[in-house]
């Protein structure tokens, strides 16, 4: 997949526009029972370089997945399936909407471990919060290429996820779906 591959200093109207996606999907969503509606990615980090695009996971538990999916669907929303990560469904927002990747999580899925676990690590450590930045302004500058881009930046993301205590097996199921 190639494109045009923009990393950004940190935009303090990131969580604005997160919760403006989220009144969104709250509307969207009445009557499903979600659990929660995360601001998830770098966006969600003060102060860390990041591509301009919302990450939200929206978490339910699992028989409520078809539910939010026909939500999601019935405003706009393009179902992409799960993209090799289980118990994660992938969204593409509709048409005019601000850029997003939307995705419906199950709760306490390795996914949702994964993207929060992410989140509160480098919320509160700086260091690693600067040098996941740099690797990844340092990436964007060398390719556009989404693939290689995340290839290039797994090992440091590894490396922040360690701190935030997941077991070998998961770190393991991590390294595959971060290097897909």
């Amino acid at each position: 997949m190639s494109g045009e591959l923009i990393v950004v200093p940190y935009d303090p109207a990131w969580p604005v526009r997160f919760e403006s996606i989220e009144a969104v999907l709250q509307r969207a969503l009445v009557g499903v029972d979600v659990l929660a509606i995360e601001h998830i990615g770098s966006t969600s980090v003060p102060c860390l370089a990041a591509k301009p695009v919302i990450d939200i996971d929206v978490v339910v538990q699992r028989d409520t997945v078809p539910a939010a999916i026909a939500a999601l669907e019935a405003i706009g929303y393009r179902h992409l399936g799960d993209l090799g990560v289980p118990e994660r469904e992938a969204f593409g927002a509709p048409p005019g909407a601000p850029r997003q990747n939307t995705y419906v999580t199950v709760e306490g899925c390795l996914s949702l471990r994964n993207h929060l676990g992410l989140r509160e690590v480098l919320r509160t450590r700086p260091d690693l919060r600067d040098e996941y930045g740099a690797v990844k302004l340092a990436l964007a500058n060398q390719t556009d290429d989404i693939d290689v881009y995340i290839d290039g930046k797994t090992d440091v993301v590894l490396k922040i996820l360690g701190e935030a205590g997941f077991p070998p097996h998961e770190m393991r199921e991590l390294e595959r779906i971060n290097r897909l």
